[in-house]
């Protein structure tokens, strides 16, 4: 699944909580990791309250210490400081991995409430939009550098679509080196969470609305039922529901209830303006949770 693990750091705490999942993932699947430093044109001098590393000889030592601290011995770590000054990290982050051929980032996003809301949006989502390599997606709590790491409980929700069934693919590839747990969940609105044209089709029809809408939970049922026979067959361990009510805020519930370790979304790089899932779900999922998200970019509309 992932042998090829990079991890952007800057050289701050916040982003060091990037290291335990990478050291966890890297040590458990057999990868190997390139950590990566890119130098920023008028960098500032501080960095989330913290030295910002402007000078390639720092950089360089200091992903040498990182090396040596947070990964054992048996773990392969490569080094790579980006000398040339550039104004947009995100885009660097893209074309490295495009030369690396990473097949998993793992980053951090910074902060929390506004702050957070776009470290997420300003880079790590850009490197989503602009790559097709998937995203860990790493919230830092308090002392989260220091925090243990260990994936033994998956949260994979679906919407029926072939296309998102990428991220199925990724849970259980996943799950089997992992000794995980998967729990797939399908959400389906009620008449009160509808948005847009919907929302007014259910004011108007809300008896029809109400039926379709029960309709879809038996069809997502009977999809999830198919789905977890496959896995089983494939000798995992599965859970799954078909939740009612907000996407966004049901996922966030089922992490919480089953004590996932990652919750693994697809997402659009482009999202169309007709694109549920991905124009509004992996942001405002991402906005709320703690939770590790294994972000699994699709094809561009």
């Amino acid at each position: 699944m992932f042998k090829h693990l990079f991890i952007p750091l800057d050289g701050s705490r916040l982003a060091e909580a990037a290291l335990p999942p990478a050291a966890w993932l890297a040590q458990t699947l057999g990868a190997s990791l390139t950590l990566i430093h890119v130098i920023e044109r008028a960098a500032p001098v501080e960095v989330h309250g913290e030295r910002h590393l402007t000078n390639p000889e720092e950089a360089a030592a200091y992903l040498d210490e990182v090396a040596a601290r947070a990964f054992p011995p048996g773990v392969r770590v490569l080094r790579h400081v980006h000398t040339d000054e550039v104004g947009n990290v995100a885009r660097s982050l893209f074309e490295h991995s495009d030369e690396l051929r990473p097949d998993l980032i793992v980053m951090c996003a910074h902060g929390t409430g506004g702050l957070r809301r776009w470290a997420f949006g300003s880079i790590a989502q850009q490197v989503i939009a602009l790559g097709t390599t998937p995203v860990l997606l790493i919230h830092p709590g308090k002392d989260s550098a220091q925090k243990p790491f260990a994936c033994r409980q998956l949260l994979a929700p679906l919407d029926g679509s072939p296309e998102h069934e990428q991220g199925l693919c990724f849970a259980a590839g996943l799950a089997k080196p992992c000794g995980a747990a998967v729990h797939l969940l399908a959400v389906v609105p009620t008449p009160g969470t509808l948005s847009g044209p919907h929302a007014a089709s259910g004011r108007l029809l809300p008896g029809a609305t109400a039926a379709v809408l029960d309709m879809a939970e038996a069809g997502m049922e009977d999809y999830l039922n198919r789905c977890v026979a496959d896995l089983r067959s494939q000798g995992l361990t599965l859970t799954a529901e078909v939740a009612r009510g907000d996407p966004a805020k049901s996922i966030i519930r089922a992490a919480e209830q089953h004590g996932a370790d990652i919750i693994i979304l697809s997402t659009h790089r482009k999202a169309g303006l007709d694109a549920f899932w991905a124009g509004s779900v992996a942001p405002r999922v991402a906005r709320r949770t703690h939770t590790p998200l294994l972000l699994v970019p699709l094809s561009a509309e």
